[in-house]
């Protein structure tokens, strides 16, 4: 299955397009994770949004963000055991 950039997904597509669960795509809604526009009671996912979520360069960032956390905790509890 192809994303497309400028096509709108609903809840359920998005789903099956990330091969996640309900519960996994309404969590990534609700921690911002995945921008979205609510219709009514349902959520619309537009395309580039899901593109975004799957970029190499997304994930870099997120690596990134992850060794510098980690690097800061250990330096606080290096700092600690001094």
């Amino acid at each position: 299955m192809e994303i497309k950039e400028y096509e709108v997904y609903t809840h359920q597509e998005t789903q099956a397009l990330l091969k996640v669960s309900s519960s996994t795509v309404t969590r990534m809604i609700k921690k911002g994770l995945m921008r979205t526009a609510k219709v009514g009671k349902q959520y619309r996912i537009l395309g580039k949004e899901l593109l975004r979520l799957v970029s190499p360069k997304l994930e870099d960032k997120a690596g990134k963000l992850y060794n510098k956390a980690r690097k800061w905790m250990h330096k606080g509890i290096d700092d600690k055991s001094r």
